[in-house]
């Protein structure tokens, strides 16, 4: 088993940021250290940090090739979608006429950029472009309520 040092300022920034970092998988990274760094033994460091056993080992690796920084990295940065290219364009068509319906929109996508999406990526298109315009949502029409009627099977409180 390897042993591994950790400078007391190592120790703060990990003690902070296992609970402080705002991406929660640093923030795992940071837990696994610090039991680490407590003694205990990787079996008990999956358990308590709901990791497996090679996510452990992967993560000393890491502290040990690069410190703390090559731990704070998040690799991953999605998936772009081909209409992002288009997104400025569709934006201000749609500011200028706005569709009636998602069928529409997708109509007008489909016409604009000849690329052809489901309604439901194009209800989730037109949301992001809906928001990143500023605009508000539209008024949602209201919920129906219950209304209580009166039990008119119930006994008469008056017997007589």
């Amino acid at each position: 088993m390897r042993t591994f040092s950790f400078s007391p300022e190592a120790l703060d920034a990990i003690r902070y940021e296992r609970y402080h970092h705002p991406h929660p998988r640093v923030q795992q990274k940071m837990e696994v250290l610090w039991l680490k760094s407590q003694g205990f033994t990787h079996a008990d460091i999956a358990g308590l940090a709901g990791v497996s056993r090679r996510s452990v080992q992967r993560y000393l690796d890491e502290f040990q090739q690069g410190g703390l920084p090559r731990l704070r990295r998040v690799p991953w940065q999605g998936r772009h979608g081909e209409l992002e290219q288009h997104q400025a364009a569709l934006e201000d068509y749609f500011l200028d006429h706005p569709p009636r319906s998602a069928r529409d929109a997708q109509a007008v996508i489909e016409q604009q950029t000849g690329i052809r999406r489901g309604l439901t990526q194009v209800r989730a298109f037109l949301k992001k472009v809906s928001s990143s315009a500023g605009a508000r949502p539209g008024p949602s029409r209201p919920r129906p309520t219950r209304t209580r009627r009166p039990n008119s099977c119930k006994p008469s409180s008056n017997p007589g």
